[in-house]
């Protein structure tokens, strides 16, 4: 029985569908077919649909996107100088080999006049650098100064035309959850092209690494924008065109983008051009006059302490810069302008983003009180 339901079904909904059919007005053949000036109309609209914020910033910014081609010479100690060789063979004399490498990477313009913007550990300490504009032409550049610490450099191309350029947002952080546009010359694939484009969010801002090499990654942009090597010193835009960050470094085990990448932030990029621009480096001379290591479980069971991070001050110079702002032996800082501080390194790495005569705030932890110190940097004699 329920058999025979499922039959009578059938020509039930195809009478419905038959109906349905006879409620379509009748069409000729003519009116099946777009007239050529509809359908241009429709293509036209398609096209515009297309257009979106991305595409536009994308757009803007590809002209100033350049890939950066290096020579270094890198100094290595002949393998037959170390102690085993010795053992067997007798003291010989040690030798220094120099050979040439090549490194590529990724840059952008800052200014019609041909500053153009990458990664220390692309161009820093180069010998011979050039630099490859999206529309063919090809220029040697000068290495106006770099800076390790931060990992940025600053370079300079001659040319008879301005060039296309990008500008630095100014609108202090970038929003978490904003659209994040990385563009560059991944694996040195496209050499003298228009860049590779990632898109992807800001993941998060004010992202502390570890420092590697000597280079302190603190406060930098994370995105999961595609960043693979060839695009350090490329730009992270926003979805207005502005640059937002400088990509520098990411997080993987395989050697290519797995979604966690670090820029560094305008702010902090703008400050650390400007000194490049004036002077060719960075004055980190700075001087402060007291000594410390890291707080451990074992150093604060030790000193009967509930405080297991920070700083544990163990000497201060007399008449230093730290003396004269209050600085304690056993004191424990943990903190500077407002930054949380747990080690030695990370206290270094905090002062990286201050100059001499620059006016600190540092708490520390005195005998289970806080006590908020404010220490002039001094200046770090030379000789």
């Amino acid at each position: 029985m329920a058999f025979m339901k499922g039959i009578k079904i059938i020509p039930i909904l195809a009478g419905t569908l038959l109906l349905l059919g006879c409620k379509q007005d009748v069409q000729s053949q003519q009116q099946l077919f777009r007239s050529p000036e509809t359908t241009e109309h429709v293509q036209d609209g398609i096209a515009t649909g297309r257009m979106n914020a991305i595409t536009r910033a994308v757009e803007f910014a590809s002209p100033a996107v350049v890939s950066i081609n290096v020579i270094k010479t890198i100094q290595t100690v002949d393998p037959f100088s170390d102690p085993f060789y010795r053992f067997f063979y007798g003291r010989q004399r040690s030798r220094v080999r120099e050979r040439q490498v090549q490194n590529m990477g990724s840059g952008f313009v800052i200014s019609p006049d041909g500053y153009i913007v990458t990664n220390d550990h692309v161009a820093g300490q180069a010998t011979a650098i050039t630099v490859a504009l999206p529309d063919g032409r090809t220029y040697q550049a000068d290495l106006i100064g770099s800076d390790p610490t931060s990992d940025l450099s600053l370079l300079k191309i001659n040319t008879e035309d301005p060039l296309p350029f990008l500008t630095f947002s100014n609108s202090g952080n970038p929003i978490v959850g904003e659209w994040s546009i990385a563009l560059g010359n991944p694996f040195g694939l496209f050499e003298a092209s228009d860049p590779t484009v990632t898109v992807g969010v800001v993941s998060a801002t004010g992202r502390d690494l570890q420092p590697q090499e000597g280079r302190a990654y603190r406060d930098m942009i994370q995105t999961d924008a595609a960043i693979n090597r060839g695009n350090s010193g490329g730009p992270l835009l926003n979805a207005l065109g502005e640059v937002i960050g400088i990509n520098t470094a990411i997080i993987t085990q395989s050697g290519g983008s797995v979604g966690i990448g670090f820029a560094v932030p305008a702010e902090k990029a703008v400050r650390i051009l400007t000194e490049l621009r004036e002077n060719g480096s960075v004055d980190r001379s700075y001087f402060i006059g007291l000594r410390g290591q890291s707080m451990t479980t074992r150093i604060a069971r030790r000193l009967n302490l509930s405080q297991s991070d920070g700083v544990l001050v163990e000497s201060v110079d007399p008449n230093s810069p730290a003396e004269t702002a209050g600085f304690r032996p056993w004191d424990i800082i943990v903190s500077v302008e407002s930054e949380q501080v747990d080690s030695q390194p990370e206290f270094a790495a905090r002062l990286y983003d201050f100059r001499p005569g620059d006016t600190v705030e540092v708490e520390v932890v005195r005998r289970g009180r806080t006590v908020t110190l404010m220490m002039e940097l001094g200046r770090r004699s030379r000789g």
